[in-house]
C-alpha cells in the first residue's frame, strides 16, 4: 500500500518518471530474484550448521536458551 501511495505521489509530480518506474519495476524484480533465492539458501545452510554445532549440547541436556 505504501509503494502504491508513493507511486501516486510520483505520478502527480512527474508522470513520465512514474510510467518508467512501472515498466522497470518488474524487470528489476526479476533481476534481483536470484539474489533472494541465494539468501534463502545461505540462511538455510547457516541454520543447519548452527543446529549441528548445538547438537551435542542438546543431546546432553545442557541449558536451553530461548
Amino acid at each position: 500500500m505504501t509503494k502504491f501511495l508513493l507511486w501516486c505521489i510520483l505520478l502527480a509530480l512527474s508522470w513520465p518518471l512514474a510510467l518508467l518506474a512501472v515498466v522497470l519495476y518488474p524487470i528489476i524484480w526479476v533481476l534481483l530474484l536470484p539474489f533472494r533465492l541465494l539468501g534463502v539458501a545461505v540462511g538455510g545452510v547457516l541454520a543447519l550448521v548452527a543446529a549441528v554445532i548445538m547438537l551435542p549440547a542438546r543431546a546432553l541436556g545442557g541449558p536451553r536458551y530461548v
